[in-house]
């Protein structure tokens, strides 16, 4: 059985980035992050329109914390309390011993290797403290950023995404 209790948080930090629990004081940053065009050009949701719409998904994404549903980290750089991406485990099997991770980057700070440094942390996490044996990641086929970002990270192409969209690949890590 996945160990699944994310109270108190775990924050997560590297020698430049701090992974840490939102809240609503990052609302504007959220904002940002969900809104940005770049962020959103591969994924299937709508871009985020109000801050009330931030405050909601943080208090959904808290919410599947508490209940161990999934484990959100807001991305801040190491002094900085600023959100400038996220990164998170979902989609749990307590079965197969496996979940789904995600991630975004505001593009700002994209291709600088950041995704790299939290990406490589929380699978660390996931496989250390959760008692993963196998991590999934869906990803379009034309985002060559996230397909090289998984390859690097020792993700195989599989069969399969939990998607319709035939243009969604998935990558697995098994440990």
């Amino acid at each position: 059985m996945l160990y699944r209790k994310f109270t108190p948080f775990p924050d997560l930090s590297t020698e430049r980035l701090t992974l840490r629990q939102l809240s609503e004081a990052d609302q504007h940053e959220v904002l940002v992050l969900r809104s940005d065009n770049q962020v959103n050009k591969y994924l299937e949701r709508a871009p985020a329109q109000s801050l009330e719409e931030a405050v909601s998904f943080i208090h959904m994404i808290n919410a599947n914390t508490g209940n161990g549903d999934a484990i959100y980290w807001g991305i801040t750089i190491t002094g900085s309390n600023k959100i400038i991406g996220a990164i998170c485990l979902f989609n749990f099997s307590d079965k197969d011993n496996k979940c789904e991770i995600g991630y975004e980057l505001g593009s700002p700070y994209q291709g600088k290797k950041i995704m790299m440094e939290a990406a490589q942390i929380v699978i660390a996490y996931g496989l250390r403290v959760i008692g993963l044996k196998r991590m999934d990641a869906c990803t379009h086929k034309a985002n060559e950023a996230s397909v090289r970002l998984l390859e690097k990270l020792k993700f195989q192409k599989s069969a399969g995404c939990a998607t319709t969209n035939e243009d969604f690949h998935l990558f697995s890590l098994v440990a």
